[in-house]
């Protein structure tokens, strides 16, 4: 019982988190207006607004115009439910819990956005610093110290590689988003958790990158948004702990 309420509370996130996703990059308001369609801007009932199963049901469509819906936004409702779902088994019901469930929340906005937009909105990472520090201090996240050296770390690192590279190339290489979803990632992972994020993040991100070179979509400058890969990574990080770094460790150097 547990599992299917934490399910179906992470499919209702979702919807709300396709509102901020759709909203946050326009600086439109998340509560006002009600939720409408993007194309013919008709009001959506509320039979009409359950997640998934309304997706299902209208096909794929808006009931007042017919134009397609996108398929991100039943995508976010079983990726939220699906992560809530894992959060609850990996913390149980605790305080820890809503904690996390915000900072996977704000992940998952921001993928988003920066795919659609290639942008990182400071109303959300900024905010996260100082909430991921604020967890820390009372308890519900690292311990305090690991939390700042997190957001030095995560900062620091992105901000040393963009500088480095604008100045060897003449090009901006890593946008300032990116250093400071960084950041917020280091207060809630601690700095152990950053350099996961960190690898994992590279790795991914070069593999795709790597992929659409082959497949002849990119030549290789054009840009790749480093924000979901980031928030891949900070994901990992916050289930599997050290053993990525552990791994590796003993896998290259030991």
């Amino acid at each position: 019982m547990v599992e299917a309420l934490a399910f179906i509370a992470g499919l209702v996130l979702g919807s709300f988190l396709n509102v901020c996703i759709r909203r946050v990059p326009l600086r439109e308001s998340i509560v006002r207006p009600r939720s409408h369609c993007p194309n013919c801007a008709a009001s959506i009932h509320p039979y009409d607004n359950i997640p998934v199963v309304s997706y299902v049901l209208l096909r794929g469509r808006c009931r007042a115009c017919n134009q397609p819906i996108s398929l991100r936004y039943p995508l976010v409702e079983l990726l939220t439910g699906v992560a809530v779902l894992a959060l609850v088994e990996h913390f149980g019901v605790t305080p820890p819990l809503f904690v996390y469930v915000a900072f996977i929340a704000a992940l998952i906005i921001i993928t988003f956005i920066d795919l659609d937009h290639q942008i990182i909105p400071d109303v959300i990472s900024l905010p996260g610093i100082v909430v991921g520090l604020a967890c820390a201090l009372i308890g519900l996240g690292p311990p305090l110290g690991a939390s700042l050296a997190g957001l030095l770390l995560g900062g620091g690192f992105l901000y040393a590689v963009a500088a480095g590279y604008q100045l060897l190339t003449g090009r901006e290489g890593m946008g300032g988003g990116d250093i400071k979803l960084l950041a917020m990632i280091g207060t809630f992972v601690g700095w152990t958790g950053v350099l996961t994020t960190l690898l994992l993040a590279s790795f991914s991100g070069a593999l795709v990158g790597g992929g659409l070179i082959l497949l002849g979509r990119s030549d290789g400058r054009t840009p790749i948004p480093f924000g979901p890969f980031l928030a891949l990574g900070a994901t990992c990080a916050l289930f599997l702990g050290n053993r990525v770094i552990d791994w590796y460790l003993k896998r290259f150097f030991l």
